[in-house]
């Protein structure tokens, strides 16, 4: 008897997606375990004694994201090095520091801002983007914020738009960076589905580190993004979301 395709569609489907999830599975600690052995080259390379590169996630789960620790002694230029040579790594997402760290030095030069960063600092003067509590999901309200914020956005299309997101002290600090990192992602992919190119923008989280002047770290008031907007010209490559030093 013939196979109806109202039927066929989505067990296909469900086939499809099993078959790469037992293809891809087996193939993924192998893959973490190369990073890993990269990782202890590179940091070893760039001088970070004692400094451990963990490729897991809060729950123990392979992650090509790694949490530096260690190296408390080492200066700061040694520590951005190291960040940056763990980042280098074919395959390594964003690297953060169990301390707290969430960005690297760059070497890139520094842009002249732009007036669209007057523009969508003037929205969010008196409003902000925010979301759930200890979640990435955007409230309602900042949906239609992100709208604005595309629209101030947009006369200046070309350049680097960096998204940075922002806890409070509530939690441990890895997890705050985890959650920082996570609602500026969330944001970004916001933007580009409002038309702004995914290829001017750069994603980061600071976790607790960088609270607002005058409030104390706790203040709900923390958990916030904030946005630059800075010219490109000239413009090398550099991997989004690559923390570095304290």
């Amino acid at each position: 008897m013939p196979i109806r395709p109202a039927i066929a569609i989505p067990v296909g489907a469900l086939l499809t997606g099993a078959s790469a999830y037992l293809l891809a599975e087996p193939w993924a600690p192998h893959f973490i375990d190369r990073l890993g052995s990269q990782a202890e080259q590179a940091i070893a390379g760039a001088g970070g004694n004692g400094v451990t590169a963990r490729f897991a996630n809060g729950v123990g789960s392979p992650s090509r994201h790694p949490l530096l620790s260690g190296g408390e002694k080492l200066d700061e230029d040694t520590r951005a090095k190291v960040a940056r040579a763990v980042a280098s790594i074919p395959g390594v997402g964003g690297v953060t520091w169990a301390d707290g760290t969430a960005r690297a030095e760059s070497d890139e030069p520094v842009y002249q801002p732009l007036h669209c960063q007057e523009d969508v600092e003037g929205l969010l003067r008196t409003r902000s983007i925010r979301f759930e509590e200890a979640s990435s999901a955007l409230l309602p309200a900042s949906r239609m914020l992100l709208d604005e914020v595309a629209d101030a956005l947009r006369p200046c299309l070309g350049s680097i738009i960096a998204i940075t997101g922002h806890t409070d002290n509530q939690g441990t600090e890895p997890g705050n960076l985890a959650l920082s990192m996570e609602r500026a992602r969330v944001v970004r992919e916001a933007l580009v589905r409002r038309g702004i190119p995914r290829d001017g923008l750069r994603a980061s989280g600071v976790g607790s580190s960088q609270p607002v002047e005058g409030l104390s770290p706790s203040d709900p008031a923390n958990r916030r993004i904030e946005f630059s907007v800075i010219r490109t010209e000239p413009l090398r490559p550099t991997p989004v979301d690559t923390p570095g030093a304290r």
